[in-house]
Formats: structure tokens, C-alpha cells, sequence
């Protein structure tokens, strides 16, 4: 099935290096992040935990958990942490789903072609991309990102993007082309200038429909 933005996403069961979690329970009441990997013990994947683990202050800081999904078993997952803790200098502490029979990931459509047979099958060594979704308090489903296997993601785009869904969701603004935290958001269409002058305390029109304005506090 696809998950399209603005959906709650799917709830599922399922077994982690951490023990047994339900997917909706385990977001709680804060933000998630969900990304996939093909296979536990191998170079991109472990920088990319690696690169998780050491962004674990700033996930906190904004309120959100993160969860790895493999199609590897929980065993190999705690044996892999142990790699992936050397690589980040720090602990892993968040959880691994073992995706064995690739139920998450073809629930969340994590899995590239060439994982399905002529006739819509799944293969047996079929293995999910490097997917993410970025999840709200909500459960709805508010980005995704796709990447080959073999090319590992930008992370620190992963955190921009975190920032900017949460000061969307906070004071209802649109954000502009490269936008980091502290600079300048744009006005919505839908709001009217006087609405906006009253909200933002002035603007600069830089054309009649880029209004720009610091972010309201």
C-alpha cells in the first residue's frame, strides 16, 4: 500500500533488539523517525548508525525517537551495535526492528524492483532501501525519503528537515529553499497581510506573494 503524507501511518507489531514493541504505543506522544537499511554488518550501513548514534543529544532535544529496521535477527542487531557504537564513539540506544519476513518493509513499500518476482511475488533475499519517514505526535505520516543502497544519507539534511516540519507544526509558516533554524520564514498565501503585520510584527514583500518575516516566537 502507499503512505501518503498528512496519513496515520500503519500500525504493526514487531520484534526488536530491544524487545517487542507496537509501533503506534512506541511513538507515544512525541515525533519518530523510521529509516531502513539492507542488511546489518556491512560499510554504508554501519556510518549511517553510526551517524544516528551521534545525533542522539539532538533527537532528544527535539523530542523525537528514532528506529532502525533490517531484515537481520535481533541477535545480530545487538552483536552489530557493538560496531556501530565503535564507529560513533558513543552508545546506540535506540531500538532495531527485525524485519525478517520483510513485513515492514513491504507494508511501508521500503523495498526496491528488483525484491519482486514477475508476478508481484517477494523474493526470499529481497532487502529494503535506505527509506526514512518522518513521523508527527499524530502518527501522520509528514516526510519520506528514498535512497539507493548504495549511497548513504545526509543526516544533518535529516535534522533541517525535523526542524522545519516541527516550526511548521508550531507556528504555522511556510519555509523557504535551504532554510535553518534561526533565519528568516515565509507568509503564508492564505494569510492576509493584516493578519500577518498583526502575527509577525511587520514583513518584507520581497514579491507580492514572497513575504518574508522572522519567525514569531
Amino acid at each position: 500500500m502507499s503512505i501518503r503524507l498528512n496519513e496515520i501511518v500503519p500500525d504493526f507489531t514487531a520484534e526488536t533488539d530491544q524487545g517487542e514493541i507496537g509501533f503506534h504505543e512506541w511513538i507515544g506522544d512525541g515525533w519518530a523517525i523510521m529509516f531502513s537499511h539492507p542488511k546489518d554488518f556491512t560499510g554504508v550501513c554501519t556510518t549511517e548508525l553510526s551517524a544516528v548514534a551521534q545525533l542522539t543529544d539532538e533527537w532528544a532535544a527535539r523530542n523525537t525517537k528514532v528506529i532502525g529496521v533490517s531484515s537481520d535477527g535481533v541477535s545480530k542487531h545487538a552483536d552489530w551495535k557493538k560496531d556501530i557504537e565503535t564507529l560513533a564513539c558513543r552508545s546506540a540506544d535506540f531500538p532495531i526492528i527485525a524485519d525478517h519476513d520483510a513485513a515492514v518493509s513491504s507494508t511501508f513499500e521500503m523495498l526496491p524492483a528488483e525484491a519482486y518476482t514477475a508476478d508481484g511475488g517477494l523474493l526470499d533475499t529481497a532487502r529494503a532501501v535506505r527509506s526514512l519517514f518522518i513521523i508527527g505526535p499524530d502518527k501522520k505520516l509528514k516526510l519520506s525519503l528514498f535512497y539507493p543502497a548504495a549511497v548513504g544519507r545526509n543526516w544533518a539534511e535529516v535534522l533541517r528537515a525535523l526542524d522545519a516540519l516541527q516550526a511548521v507544526a508550531t507556528h504555522s509558516v511556510a519555509l523557504p529553499a535551504n532554510w535553518t533554524v534561526g533565519e528568516d520564514v515565509i507568509i503564508p498565501s492564505a494569510v492576509s497581510d493584516a493578519d500577518a503585520k498583526a502575527k509577525f510584527g511587520g514583513f518584507e514583500a520581497v514579491l507580492p506573494y514572497v513575504r518574508t518575516a522572522k519567525m514569531p516566537q
